[in-house]
């Protein structure tokens, strides 16, 4: 069981795996503070947890989340970077801006969160990181390449961060969930129209299987279970899949199976040939 004294700061906490996390781990007895750009849209009175506002594609909003935090308990002691968007689209029409975006969000947000926690942790000599990835981020799912690109880079950089820190007594984790219901589904955002796109067709499927995947999928009280039993784990592996069994196999198999099989079974399962 994770010690109740703990400083936990999540991001993206007003919804979806954030919010079911911090509910969690505060009802679990933790110090928990978490992040939103809107944290005045919150009941206050559904909430066991300290909001903070921030955006974490702003390093002044970050910088200034953060110092909240050490002003009131002097520690962060467990980083959970969640925050994240999606975008579906074909890469062939995907704008530099709307790449940006996703890769700002989801990759540079994480980055912007270690290098302002670690400073930190690394005084205390002791901290934990947890980076949700997603399974995405193992297998490049076709119409949703920006989102998979950014988890493909979380994962790299989280081996490496996992290196770089373990000196100094921080542990770095990567949770991979598969789809789970949530918000998340609702608000993923398109390409600009490409009614007459020569993908339309082929895309419109991949991402109906996909949302009905994830309106299938389980509570997100299934990640944040999974990270609580993280948190009092004394040596943390580097990855913990979390979701359908189905899709957590999947997983296994593209490391097994010869690229052009795993290639056929993916666009079979998401209906493009």
């Amino acid at each position: 069981m994770a010690r109740t004294d703990r400083v936990v700061l999540i991001t993206g906490a007003s919804s979806g795996i954030g919010r079911a996390t911090a509910d969690l781990l505060a009802g679990s007895g933790l110090l928990v503070y978490g992040t939103s750009r809107t944290p005045e849209a919150l009941d206050r009175a559904t909430i066991a947890w300290t909001p903070v506002r921030m955006d974490v594609t702003e390093q002044g909003s970050i910088d200034a989340g953060v110092r909240q935090v050490l002003d009131a308990e002097g520690r962060i002691d467990v980083l959970v970077n969640n925050a994240g968007i999606g975008l579906a689209g074909p890469i062939e029409e995907t704008t530099i801006e709307e790449a940006e975006s996703v890769l700002d969000t989801d990759l540079l947000g994480v980055l912007r969160l270690c290098r302002a926690v670690v400073p930190a942790m690394r005084a205390q000599a002791d901290g934990l990181i947890v980076n949700v990835s997603s399974l995405a981020g193992r297998i490049g799912l076709p119409f949703q390449a920006m989102y998979s690109a950014a988890k493909f880079a979380v994962e790299g950089a989280t081996e490496a961060l996992r290196l770089e820190l373990r000196p100094f007594g921080i542990r770095v984790v990567l949770v991979e969930p598969g789809d789970i219901h949530t918000p998340f589904t609702d608000h993923r955002l398109f390409v600009r129209s490409f009614d007459q796109s020569p993908y339309a067709t082929r895309m419109r499927r991949a991402i109906r299987r996909a949302e009905a995947d994830e309106r299938a999928g389980p509570d997100p009280i299934v990640v944040a279970r999974r990270i609580r039993r993280i948190l009092g784990a004394s040596s943390p592996r580097v990855r913990y899949t979390v979701g359908p069994p189905f899709q957590r196999l999947a997983g296994h198999l593209k490391a097994i199976l010869p690229d052009r099989l795993f290639e056929r079974f993916l666009a079979l399962y998401y209906r493009i040939r």
